[in-house]
C-alpha cells in the first residue's frame, strides 16, 4: 500500500525533492557550523572534557599494559555509539515537530482542492521568492530564534533538545522547510503531508547520524563545505526557483500526470 502511494501521483517526484531540501538544510550556513556543538551535547561531552584531552592531562591504557595520553579522538571513539543514539534521539525531536506541521498542513490543503490551481501558482511564486532568499538575494530571511534554557546535556536531554530545534531554527532553515511544505499543501492529503515531511526530515537527520559514526572525517568534510557555502546556497536556492517556475507555469502538473502514466503502466506490469 505505501509503495503504491510513493508511485501515484506527484509524490514519485516530491520525495526526492524533499529529501534533498533536507539536506540543503543541513548544509546550510544555520546549521552547520552547529553540529559539532550538538552531538557533543547529546552525548554529554563538556568543554573541559575535550580541552583536557587537547591538554594531554587524561591517560589511557592500552591492550599491551601501556599507558600513554588519551587524545581528543580517542575520547570521540569511547562516545561513538552514545553520539549515534543521541543524534537517533536528537532527530526524531525535530521530525516530530515537522511531520507534525506536515499533517496540518496536508489536512488544509485537502480542504481547498476546488481552489487548487490558484493555490499552485500562488506558493509556486512564494517558492521561487524562498529560493531567492535562500541565495541570499532577499536579506533577512536566515534567522533563527534561539533559545536560551537548554533541557539537561545527554541522552534525556536529546530529543528535547531535537524539539526545540525543530521550534527555534524554523525561522532559519525556513525557505527549504517552506518549499517542501508548499508541495505537503497542493498534495492535499494529511498521509502524503507526513510522507513528504519524513522525507525531509530524513534529508535532514541522515547526515547527523553519518557525522555521529565517522565524527572527524565529518568534520574535514563540513571544513570543505564551509568553504563553499555559497555553492551550497546558490544550488539550493536555484533548486526551490526550478520548482517555484514548475508551479506557477503548471508544469508540475504536467510532469506529475505523465508520471502517472508511467507509474500505472510500470504497477500494471508488476
Amino acid at each position: 500500500m505505501i509503495a503504491e502511494t510513493v508511485l501515484s501521483g506527484s509524490l514519485f517526484l516530491a520525495i526526492p525533492l524533499a529529501a534533498a531540501a533536507g539536506l540543503v538544510s543541513f548544509l546550510s550556513p544555520c546549521v552547520l557550523p552547529l553540529v559539532p556543538g550538538y552531538l557533543s551535547y547529546v552525548t554529554g561531552l563538556t568543554g573541559a572534557d575535550i580541552a583536557a584531552h587537547r591538554r594531554g592531562e587524561v591517560h589511557t591504557t592500552t591492550a599491551d599494559g601501556q599507558r600513554r595520553v588519551a587524545t581528543v579522538d580517542d575520547l570521540m571513539a569511547s562516545r561513538r555509539w552514545t553520539m549515534l543514539a543521541g543524534s537517533l534521539l536528537f532527530i526524531a525531536g525535530f521530525t516530530v515537530v515537522f511531520v507534525a506541521v506536515g499533517v496540518f498542513v496536508g489536512g488544509i490543503g485537502g480542504l481547498l482542492l476546488d481552489y487548487s490551481a490558484v493555490i499552485t501558482r500562488v506558493l509556486g511564486a512564494l517558492t521561487i521568492v524562498l529560493g531567492l532568499a535562500f541565495m541570499g538575494l532577499i536579506p533577512g530571511f536566515n534567522r533563527e530564534f534561539r533559545v536560551h534554557r537548554l533541557p539537561g546535556a545527554g541522552l534525556a536531554g536529546a530529543p528535547l533538545l531535537g524539539i526545540l530545534f525543530g521550534l527555534g531554527w524554523t525561522p532559519c532553515i525556513g525557505p527549504t522547510l517552506a518549499a517542501v511544505q508548499s508541495l505537503v499543501f497542493i498534495e492535499g492529503s494529511v498521509g502524503r503531508g507526513a510522507l513528504l515531511s519524513l522525507s525531509y526530515c530524513l534529508g535532514l537527520g541522515l547526515p547527523f547520524v553519518a557525522a555521529a559514526l565517522v565524527y572527524r572525517r565529518a568534520l574535514g568534510a563540513f571544513d570543505w563545505v564551509k568553504r563553499h557555502y555559497r555553492l551550497v546556497t546558490s544550488v539550493g536556492g536555484a533548486m526551490l526557483v526550478v520548482v517555484g517556475l514548475l508551479l506557477v507555469t503548471g508544469l508540475w502538473t504536467d510532469i506529475t500526470a505523465v508520471m502517472q502514466g508511467w507509474t500505472a503502466n510500470f504497477t500494471t506490469v508488476i
